[in-house]
């Protein structure tokens, strides 16, 4: 039991410094040399738990699917109009990206890594397996025209919406929001989503689209 536990508190560890080299240095710049340095380990034992770097990309990928479905179920539960829902959503994974390296790298990895289930390619090209930005972008289109159906949000196009949230996303984490030169002030960084959101999903006055 000590065993399983060891074991599972460094393969932990290994993930936690994988996330931070790919976050950093993309899919094909990381090494597994760098990531056993983070971690103190030597390669050799590194391999005891990841046999590549690809199958280090695909757990990471894997687990923040499964953090992704986990906030959709707590966010879009029965009763609740689609826009609190995608509001909500969004803002989670704004504050997630923030805080949680290992989705910052699974969102680098999904656009740079090579398809960690299938053989490996001659050169790294995009993951052509169901990977976090699919699956986030599938969720935000689903939701906006349900928001839409609900006559809540303006009738935009929802992939060119869903697009533009997960772009913000992808960017926000790596921008300093407040006064130039003073540290990241959290009022300023949600203000600025909920200035976002609230131009996204207003829905234009009938006077005000007839001028348009």
């Amino acid at each position: 039991m000590m065993k399983q536990q060891r074991a599972r508190r460094t393969r932990e560890k290994v993930l936690d410094a994988a996330a931070e080299e790919f976050s950093t240095q993309g899919y094909s710049r990381a090494t597994l040399n760098a990531v056993a340095q983070r971690t103190g380990m030597t390669k050799g034992a590194l391999y005891g738990h990841f046999a590549s770097k690809r199958a280090l990309a695909g757990a990471l990928m894997s687990q923040s699917r499964q953090v992704w479905e986990e906030m959709r179920l707590a966010r879009d539960v029965p009763g609740v109009e689609a826009t609190a829902v995608l509001e909500g959503l969004v803002l989670d994974l704004a504050v997630r990206l923030k805080e949680d390296v290992r989705l910052r790298a699974a969102l680098r990895l999904a656009t740079d890594c090579p398809d960690p289930v299938g053989p490996a390619p001659a050169v790294a090209a995009p993951s052509g397996a169901p990977d976090i930005f699919e699956d986030v972008q599938r969720g935000l289109v689903t939701l906006i025209r349900r928001a839409q159906g609900e006559g809540t949000m303006a009738p935009r196009p929802p992939e060119l919406v869903a697009q533009l949230l997960l772009a913000v996303l992808h960017g926000a984490p790596h921008v300093a929001f407040g006064p130039p030169g003073a540290p990241d002030d959290p009022a300023a960084y949600d203000a600025a989503w909920r200035l976002l959101l609230d131009s996204l999903t207003a829905v234009p006055a009938v006077g005000a689209a007839r001028a348009t």
